[in-house]
């Protein structure tokens, strides 16, 4: 049996996904991928235990996005014609990004090498990006005659700004770890051995925070994306009471009050 797709393990409530397809530079467009991808996400969404997940790459590189040799063969997702073509991207690759955005809880991407094209479309499709100085980033499209088929003219512009996301889309230019930060591409560059260590530290200092709590601010955060103020308001207005009813928030208010720090259940 081959090894799985993804590597997943557990320390405490953070869980790292681990892209295991180094042979190929952990692209993502083949079926065997996106369904292990998909599937973590169902799992922790599901999953109370989890709070926080690391996504990273196994080898040198986070992820080359495309497979490019099932491209230049036309096989898998590249495959027929294109009607055909086009329900492979929507069935196929673009159930990626659709399932980042519905994870409940914060995922980091902790992008230990190269991130190109759907690559960098992944890191974009995480909540938080730490980056080793050995990383960098190419909204490389453009350079194989193609677009973003992945939902990358979505994604990047709300994270770079608009000026900064058609730099990058329309050359293709590779944007180096040290520029990443300066753009806020990322918010964090570290030496390679640090990568790992400065990621589960972050996810440890959400982790610590009632979970449910984290749950809804993150999706807060992501319906501030698309929604007007009102209908941000009327959703916080429904969604606080839930957090004023729990258990985690009685210990937050008890342990704030006894200067101690919070023990949170997630009930």
């Amino acid at each position: 049996m081959s090894d799985p797709p993804v590597l997943v393990s557990r320390d405490g409530h953070v869980e790292t996904w681990t892209l295991n397809r180094p042979d190929i530079r952990n692209a993502i467009s083949d079926d065997e991928m996106i369904d292990a991808i998909v599937a973590s996400v169902e799992r922790v969404n599901r999953d109370d235990e989890v709070r926080v997940v690391v996504l990273t790459g196994a080898g040198s590189a986070f992820s080359a996005g495309g497979n490019v040799t099932a491209m230049a063969e036309k096989s898998g997702m590249f495959a027929g014609s294109p009607a055909q073509m086009r329900e492979g991207y929507r069935h196929g690759i673009q159930r990626i990004p659709r399932a980042l955005y519905e994870c409940d809880v914060p995922v980091i991407a902790a992008v230990n090498g190269p991130a190109v094209g759907a690559g960098c479309d992944l890191t974009l499709m995480c909540d938080l990006r730490i980056a080793s100085s050995r990383a960098f980033f190419a909204e490389s499209f453009v350079k194989l005659g193609i677009i973003p088929g992945d939902g990358g003219a979505w994604f990047l512009p709300r994270v770079v700004g608009a000026a900064r996301a058609a730099e990058m889309a329309l050359t293709g230019d590779r944007v180096d770890a040290r520029t990443a930060l300066e753009w806020g591409l990322v918010s964090r560059v570290v030496e390679p051995d640090e990568l790992l260590p400065a990621a589960f530290d972050l996810a440890r200092r959400i982790a610590v925070n009632p979970p449910r709590a984290v749950r809804m601010t993150k999706r807060l955060l992501r319906e501030s994306g698309h929604s007007s103020l009102t209908s941000l308001l009327e959703l916080s207005a429904a969604l606080q009471p839930l957090g004023h009813h729990t258990d985690d928030h009685m210990e937050a208010l008890t342990a704030m009050r006894e200067k101690r720090e919070g023990e949170y259940t997630g009930d």
